[in-house]
């Protein structure tokens, strides 16, 4: 599945762009084992609510590079491990709550890519009073005001209803809307003092409590690609693109309550990452 920026707008997600939700089996919630190989588990880890997100950053970001793989030949520089360095990741936070103040190297491109992915794909970037300031704190300044108005428009009514939410994002009272994702390693595929390419693998939790939901939380598996560019003393997104994975086999794990779920969301922050 393929979920590039590059398709123009048709009024939904049609044509080659087009995005799909499949619903799991109604009892998801109350089922207390499910096998490692079961078949409804299998649509939901795979497709997720995440597929809804990332394809609509993806649509108002369209015109940028949606490549999935960046640069070639020797001016790639050479992997780092994946160990933690041990350098503080920021100097500061910005007023949105996301991080800010990353160093001019790799390291500090690599924490930035790890920050901002973790952005993109959160319940807040669903909140029309909540999109502007991560927006703003998240890309360079020219793309700013396009990447507003299209979010705007990607992230209206319609958008909402299929996720389970009210014009202003929030989720039904006794409900709650789940949107986490987790960097788990960073890779830098390009860099020059004032550029860079980092690939960000990811995890996440995705989707909404609740016993009659019909988008109940599940996990999924993806990449994002990021190209950064030093501006204003600190790095901010140009372009970005994703695809699926990798992603490992499903443990048998057994699946929680609702109200775990909505539990653990509130009572678990989240972290600033770092190289």
């Amino acid at each position: 599945m393929s979920l590039g920026d590059e398709h123009e707008p048709s009024g939904g997600y049609g044509g080659t762009g087009q995005t799909r939700t499949r619903l799991p089996d109604a009892d998801t919630y109350g089922a207390t084992r499910r096998g490692p190989r079961s078949s409804s588990r299998g649509l939901v880890t795979v497709v997720g609510v995440v597929v809804l997100l990332i394809a609509a950053i993806a649509f108002a970001n369209r015109g940028g590079d949606d490549s999935e793989t960046s640069g070639s030949g020797n001016d790639r520089p050479e992997t780092a491990a994946t160990a933690p360095s041990g350098e503080r990741p920021v100097k500061s936070k910005s007023a949105a709550g996301i991080p800010s103040g990353f160093a001019q190297d790799q390291e500090g491109a690599e924490s930035a890519a790890a920050n901002y992915a973790v952005a993109l794909v959160s319940a807040d970037i669903l909140k029309p009073a909540r999109r502007p300031e991560i927006v703003r704190q998240v890309f360079v300044g020219d793309r700013v005001a396009k990447l507003e108005r299209n979010l705007d428009q990607v992230y209206d009514k319609a958008f909402l209803d299929k996720v389970g939410l009210d014009q202003n994002g929030v989720a039904p009272k006794g409900s709650t809307y789940v949107s986490r994702t987790m960097p788990v390693g960073t890779k830098v595929t390009e860099f020059s003092g004032n550029a860079a390419t980092v690939e960000v693998w990811c995890t996440g939790v995705y989707g909404m409590t609740g016993e009659r939901s019909q988008t109940p939380v599940a996990n999924d598996w993806f990449t994002m690609t990021l190209g950064l560019r030093w501006t204003a003393g600190d790095w901010k997104v140009d372009s970005f693109s994703q695809k699926e994975g990798p992603a490992p086999v499903n443990g048998d794990n057994r699946v929680s309550p609702s109200e775990d779920i909505s539990k653990a969301v509130e009572e678990f922050g989240g972290f600033t990452y770092a190289r």
